[in-house]
């Protein structure tokens, strides 16, 4: 997945000879998507997702298989109350990065499911997943309840204020979603990513070191670190973490994009500008 809001950004901060390196979508989902764009459940926002795309080669290959999602789509046409087909096909649908296909086959459910937890969340992920970001708000904040929270749903909610430009309160449930899932390395992935969309650059290498160290921390997570360390000078660290996923050549150009980006006088104003363009979307029904 390539955010649309990096386009601009680049085209108008970057030299033509750098907007291909991987880092600079990366450079898009994290600092103006943070934890907002993510395929996986709980990582609506991390680099490789919000699976998570933006990483180029480090990213995990679909797995799902056209023919699988034509035959899921079959079933559906001739059963659309079988709410966990519906599930089914809207998330090959995701899969597959068909995600307005997704998102009505999900509001379909969502009508004839109104209080089924599981629904609202993939449906408000969904919303998310097209920029839909106040219509996902709304609709994730009913996919749980204060009595019953769930840390997946936190983070994804997470992961919409940081689009919106909220990032005090997307830090503020990312860590309500740490306190049901502690050290959870895709949560504090987001909440580092947060952290560097408020330019608190301490804060956020600090705890993507965190995540890192954790055991189930993957190749998104790792890139994050990297980008963060980058945007704070720190180059050959950030390179050397990138080799860990990528290849030498990838990593370089990595290094190279983020000297560039890092060099432009007015980056954090064009992130910034980027990331309140992004809060603007208008609700659509």
């Amino acid at each position: 997945m390539v955010s649309p809001g990096l386009k601009p950004v680049l085209s108008s901060m970057a030299p033509s000879s750098v907007r291909r390196g991987p880092i600079l979508r990366a450079t898009l989902v994290a600092l103006i998507a943070a934890g907002c764009q993510s395929r996986s459940p709980e990582t609506t926002g991390s680099i490789g997702s919000f699976s998570l795309p933006g990483l180029g080669n480090a990213a995990a290959p679909n797995r799902i298989t056209r023919r699988e999602v034509d035959s899921l789509g079959e079933k559906y046409a001739a059963d659309q109350n079988d709410l966990a087909l519906a599930m089914r096909y809207a998330q090959a649908l995701r899969a597959t990065d068909q995600r307005p296909q997704a998102v009505a086959v999900l509001q379909q459910a969502a009508l004839r499911n109104p209080k089924n937890p599981a629904v609202l969340s993939a449906y408000g992920k969904s919303l998310a997943d097209v920029g839909r970001l106040a219509e996902a708000a709304e609709v994730l904040q009913n996919a749980h309840t204060p009595a019953r929270p769930d840390w997946r749903v936190l983070s994804a909610q997470g992961a919409v204020a940081d689009q919106i430009g909220d990032h005090a309160n997307a830090q503020s449930l990312y860590t309500a979603a740490l306190k049901i899932q502690p050290g959870d390395p895709t949560i504090l992935s987001n909440l580092g990513l947060s952290y560097a969309l408020a330019r608190r650059l301490d804060q956020a290498e600090a705890t993507l070191r965190e995540a890192v160290s954790h055991p189930k921390a993957d190749a998104r997570v790792r890139q994050n670190l990297s980008l963060v360390l980058g945007l704070k000078g720190k180059f050959a660290e950030a390179e050397e973490i990138s080799r860990r996923d990528l290849s030498p050549e990838e990593a370089a150009a990595n290094t190279v994009a983020l000297r560039a980006f890092v060099a432009q006088p007015n980056a954090w104003k064009a992130i910034k500008a980027s990331d309140a363009k992004a809060g603007r979307v208008a609700p659509r029904g």
